[in-house]
């Protein structure tokens, strides 16, 4: 789902830097004369449902409106400038016992929003209250963590199972710190709906309804003077044409969705001060309950990537502004020093498009087109259901394309296309045959590789996974997992990645069909300080946690606005 954001994982090499303490954002310098205040930020940002004013940062849902806003994370790294990572609630680090213990230094001098003072018992708690409920713990940060405890007053000490250097990422970055004095009360954190938050982060919630969520400059933030956007409202749209609309005539300053011919309907309207950058970071895939029978076939689904003009659909039904993607999973341009091109070239340039080898691989596998040109085996019929996200235009007709092209071969699949809530919950579960989905990207291509495959995040179908949606086993891509965490070398790193992309050619677990953007329009007409291709200081998206917060610390009113 396009508003997931899971485990994501960075190069090992730049993990073992200790950072020092400092200013962690910069908010920009307001014009002389204008209050703070005078300038609210609006958001549009389509999720196709109401809000239901729940803030619970573990959940994934209402993370997004929590996590970076209200709860903060130890550090905070730039997934587009990987060897970047700045302190945050801990002002640095070190790792010892040949890097299998952590150990942060915790940031003094910081409070809840409601005024209690935030320590180090915090960080312990949160880490040990993901232990007693495994649901909470969506970076499996406890598939490696042996213990989390306190060292004198303000030192929180990790202890790992095994190297696993990677991790870093996940647990300073992606992991939220609650307050124990709230939540130590809760009596089941899983399905605690978090109605009124409490966190460190630089906003409180001022209000909410079904329509929208009203932030307010948290009084008590610990980084002096921010932030300088004291408003920020975050409207709920059931489609993307409202949420366009409001972006075009200058309502909404901050855009994180597809907008159809973005250059006469957005960027022309305003060109002085309307702008867009979607860098790609993912990719858009048909993800493959490898629990059906008929689908758990490799020739079946190598076919159906065979058969997927994956051009066509990034030019109809992305309009050109989506690239299209390859069968090892690597998003490019953006990871291009990952991408094993000879490998790709011994599977054809990793799929490229081929119809009459779809065919053919159908027909080898015993496969033949039936009266109505579906091809069968005996009582299995290639005839699936995709479910979609039908809020997301762009989706929808993206993965009509798809299925269009799938016919011609003789795979009939029908769209089922829900609203967010419903097609969310079908994914976790597993209660789908095809899903049209994507994950919000990270540092590397090894992010999306390791929250697609890596079972320890799966769950079993109609149980809730944090990853791995698929459901896809293999002992010999764990090992490939084990050992990533463990090295300390470029080189090694690479030969694993490539690994894994084999994984992803031979297996064919997903299906990329186009690269996945971190969808970004900005307008800086009345608000500077947005993070731009020469400066990208936070993924850009209003849905990438914790960096949304960043970008927003980063933001400062114009003088002469209101």
């Amino acid at each position: 789902m396009r508003h997931a954001c899971t485990r994501v994982l960075c190069a090992l090499g730049v993990l073992l830097m200790t950072a020092g303490a400092g200013t962690v954002a910069s908010g920009g310098t307001a014009g002389a004369g204008i209050s703070a205040t005078a300038t609210p930020l609006n958001i549009a940002d389509e999720y196709g449902e109401t809000w239901p004013c729940h803030f619970n940062p573990y959940n994934p849902t209402d993370g997004t409106f929590s996590f970076g806003y209200i709860y903060e994370e130890l550090a905070f790294e730039d997934a587009l400038r990987p060897q970047t990572i700045t302190p945050w609630l801990a002002t640095k680090w070190t790792w010892s016992n040949t890097n299998k213990t952590l150990t942060f230094t915790i940031r003094k001098g910081v409070t809840w929003s409601s005024g209690k003072p935030f320590t180090a018992a915090d960080v312990v708690f949160s880490f040990n209250l993901m232990k007693r409920h495994p649901a909470l713990d969506g970076n499996a940060d406890w598939s490696v963590l042996s213990s989390v405890t306190q060292q004198g007053t303000d030192q929180v000490v990790f202890q790992f199972k095994h190297v696993a250097v990677p991790y870093f990422y996940s647990i300073a970055t992606k992991t939220p710190i609650v307050p124990e004095y709230i939540w130590s009360k809760v009596k089941n954190p899983t399905t605690f709906l978090d109605n009124h938050p409490i966190g460190t982060g630089p906003y409180v919630v001022e209000s909410c309804s079904g329509s929208d969520v009203e932030y307010k400059a948290n009084p008590h933030y610990w980084q002096a003077g921010l932030p300088k956007i004291k408003t920020v409202n975050f409207p709920a749209y059931l489609s993307n044409t409202p949420a366009n609309e409001d972006l075009a005539s200058g309502k909404d300053q901050w855009g994180a969705q597809y907008i159809p011919g973005i250059k006469k309907t957005y960027i022309d309207k305003n060109p002085k001060y309307f702008h867009a950058w979607s860098p790609p970071v993912s990719t858009v895939s048909i993800f493959i309950n490898l629990k059906n029978k008929i689908l758990s076939n490799v020739a079946v689904r190598r076919a159906m990537s065979y058969a997927i003009d994956k051009p066509k659909v990034a030019k109809i039904g992305e309009g050109g502004e989506e690239l299209p993607a390859n069968q090892t999973g690597v998003p490019l341009p953006t990871f291009k020093t990952w991408y094993d091109s000879s490998l790709a070239k011994r599977y054809g340039n990793a799929y490229a498009y081929d119809p009459k080898k779809a065919l053919a691989i159908l027909q080898h596998a015993g496969f033949k087109k039936g009266p109505t040109g579906v091809m069968h085996k005996g009582n299995e019929k290639l005839s699936f259901t995709m479910v979609n996200n039908g809020t997301y235009s762009d989706w929808v007709a993206s993965a009509n394309v798809a299925i269009a092209e799938l016919a011609k071969v003789g795979i009939q699949v029908t769209a089922r296309n829900y609203e967010n809530t419903t097609y969310t919950a079908r994914v976790q579960t597993g209660k789908y045959q095809l899903a049209w989905n994507a994950f919000t990207g990270g540092p590397g291509p090894y992010y999306e590789f390791e929250t697609l495959l890596n079972d320890a995040t799966t769950a079993p179908i109609g149980k809730t996974a944090n990853g791995d949606y698929e459901r896809y086993a293999s002992p010999e891509t764990q090992k490939l997992f084990e050992e990533f965490t463990s090295t300390t070398t470029s080189a090694k790193q690479h030969q694993i990645v490539d690994d894994l992309e084999k994984v992803m050619l031979t297996d064919v677990p997903t299906i990329p069909v186009t690269e996945q953007p971190d969808w970004y329009q900005y307008d800086t007409q009345c608000i500077g300080g947005w993070p731009t291709p020469k400066d990208p200081y936070a993924q850009p998206s209003q849905y990438v946690t914790p960096d949304a917060a960043v970008v927003l610390l980063h933001l400062y009113p114009k003088a002469g606005c209101k």
